[in-house]
């Protein structure tokens, strides 16, 4: 047979078609040899593949609410004190544990691995931390709900800003110089601390690793492994714990602390988004 023959293949609706191929002729690629074997789902009309996507929501719509009941968990969880000190290198000099916090409330620590022997030195970080660093919004959302996000790593600083600039990436990001990485269960594998402070003392409050931290870039990933979480009035934290209207918050990332941007438009559109959360067709329980 030529290369212009044709080949009888399975289709996912489990009948047979003829296509052209190059199989015959010994041009077919692993990869297409690999594609004519998938078995793929059936082919549907419109209406029963919204039929479908609506019993998947079900699901969906149970994560959600699980995901929430784990953050409300993570809320509850107790503090640990860090009395120990740790000191860290960063573009302005020495700084502690307490610095990092660039007089927040509460901070995010994740530990990426950009140091001699990992792969990729000098000129990239990890793999794994780099992809998790170009998922990163942008901080100043954080930022708006008392918190600070920082990536720290063994790397001077010099090489830490030269990576940054080569990647696109705007996180601070910070030189250990001490056993903080031992410490905190850092020092083999990538992880994820959260601490809160009261005052000048320190407390740990959660720590995500291995696949957990597949989960975390969004604003909202972070926020939900803190201790006060989102901040909104729906979650389900301790009594006392900080809270507004859900949205109402919410601004571009260069007019936070603009009290022209605050408008009562704003908050208008807000409560009504709210609202239709609430009430629309696709109303969640919260």
């Amino acid at each position: 047979m030529t290369s212009g023959s044709a080949k009888r293949f399975r289709t996912p609706s489990a009948q047979f078609v003829d296509r052209p191929t190059s199989i015959q002729a010994g041009k077919c690629t692993r990869t297409e040899r690999q594609k004519s074997l998938m078995n793929t789902p059936s082919i549907v009309s419109a209406q029963e593949w919204e039929a479908a996507r609506q019993q998947l929501l079900v699901k969906e719509k149970e994560v959600t609410r699980s995901r929430d009941a784990l953050a409300a968990s993570r809320r509850r969880m107790p503090w640990l004190p860090v009395d120990k000190h740790y000191e860290f290198d960063g573009p302005e000099g020495r700084v502690s544990l307490l610095d990092l916090f660039d007089g927040r409330r509460q901070l995010i620590v994740y530990r990426a691995f950009f140091e001699p022997g990992v792969h990729g030195w000098p000129e990239h970080a990890c793999r794994g931390c780099s992809m998790v660093a170009d998922n990163v919004g942008h901080v100043a959302h954080l930022n708006a709900r008392d918190t600070t996000l920082v990536f720290a790593s063994r790397a001077a600083q010099a090489d830490i800003e030269r990576v940054k600039a080569r990647m696109g990436w705007q996180m601070p990001w910070y030189t250990i110089t001490d056993g903080f990485d031992v410490d905190f269960g850092v020092d083999q594998w990538h992880g994820t601390n959260a601490f809160i402070r009261d005052g000048d003392r320190v407390f740990r409050t959660y720590f995500i690793n291995n696949r957990g931290d597949e989960s975390l870039g969004s604003n909202w990933s972070y926020l939900d492994m803190t201790a006060l979480g989102r901040q909104e009035q729906w979650e389900d934290s301790p009594e006392g714990y900080p809270q507004t209207p859900p949205y109402e918050w919410w601004n571009w990332n260069d007019e936070y602390g603009d009290p022209a941007s605050s408008s009562a438009e704003w908050k208008r559109r807000a409560a009504a988004a709210q609202a239709l959360v609430r009430t629309g067709p696709n109303a969640e329980a919260k």
